[in-house]
């Protein structure tokens, strides 16, 4: 049996950078705290909290004392974030992923012009959190084509957005149909008045782009490993395209969710994961399948 790890799977930039981040200052510190879980995989976030690093929320700085530094994870954080950690005396280390800090520049500018802000995401995810508060959490966050027909009102300026980890085929049929209602309402209305409506599509390249080549690295596998933290997006997305080409596709979190069961009369098996997924997670449950099958 042979088993080979993905080659365009692992960390992204953005995630990469953020934990570049992190290790740089905790070589420099014995302690210092991540707002929420520097990186949706549990390997990860506890091997750097072997290093010095705690997981705490916005709500619990007046708990740590003034002075410690505090990460800003790749997702990013509202402005309302800032503002408390000057209030308690906070140094903030922002790892925000430049694709999101670009994402809330370009949203900040449509409030600024008082547009009607629709986010194609899911609502309480740490990156949507942080888009929601440059509108002043006056965002429409929507998940489906449905809700955007139910609760967009598209006789107000109105701009669609995307969270980065979102899928491209979704966010482009809610803009096509918002673009089709308004066109019936400029058709519709007396005096014919233009009907402002933008789509911005905001998905991360490097998150889009890997579908194509996760597909084929799926369908050239007799048996896929999806390895990611049971918290990620990007994980649940990527694992689901994966599992509809390669119906024997797997989730687990480490290897010690693997069921060898699962590799009966397989020639090959692939290990891929997500965009925070680390190399080393992946090269571990290789090892473990590796000696298993070759004792």
């Amino acid at each position: 049996m042979v088993v080979s790890i993905d080659k365009n799977a692992g960390f992204c930039w953005g995630v990469v950078r953020a934990i570049d981040f992190a290790e740089r200052e905790l070589q420099n510190s014995s302690k210092m705290y991540s707002l929420g879980d520097v990186i949706h995989n549990a390997s990860e976030v506890n091997r750097l909290a072997k290093l010095g690093m705690e997981t705490i929320s916005v709500e619990h700085f007046d708990k740590i004392p003034a002075g410690s530094k505090v990460l800003i994870r790749a997702h990013g954080e509202p402005p309302s974030t800032y503002k408390k950690a000057v209030d308690f005396g906070i140094e903030l280390i922002d790892a925000t992923c430049p694709v999101v800090t670009k994402v809330q520049e370009r949203i900040k500018k449509f409030v600024d012009k008082n547009y009607q802000v629709v986010i194609f995401g899911k609502k309480d995810h740490a990156e949507v959190l942080g888009l929601r508060g440059v509108t002043g959490d006056k965002a429409i966050v929507i998940l489906t084509l449905s809700e955007a027909l139910e609760r967009v009102n598209l006789a107000l300026p109105t701009v669609l957005f995307s969270q980065t980890t979102m899928d491209k085929e979704t966010f482009a049929s809610i803009a096509s149909a918002l673009k089709l209602k308004v066109k019936e309402l400029i058709i519709g209305t007396i005096e014919d008045e233009a009907v402002e409506f933008h789509a911005k599509d905001t998905i991360c390249g490097q998150v889009s782009g890997r579908e194509k080549k996760l597909r084929e690295f799926a369908l050239s596998n007799d048996v896929i490993i999806f390895t990611a933290g049971k918290k990620s997006s990007n994980g649940k997305v990527l694992f689901a395209i994966a599992k509809e080409v390669n119906p024997k596709t797997f989730f687990v979190e480490s290897n010690e969710e693997i069921d060898f069961s699962w590799f009966k009369d397989a020639k090959t098996v692939g290990i891929t994961g997500a965009t925070s997924t680390p190399k080393w997670v992946m090269e571990e449950i290789k090892s473990v399948i590796e000696k298993k099958a070759h004792p």
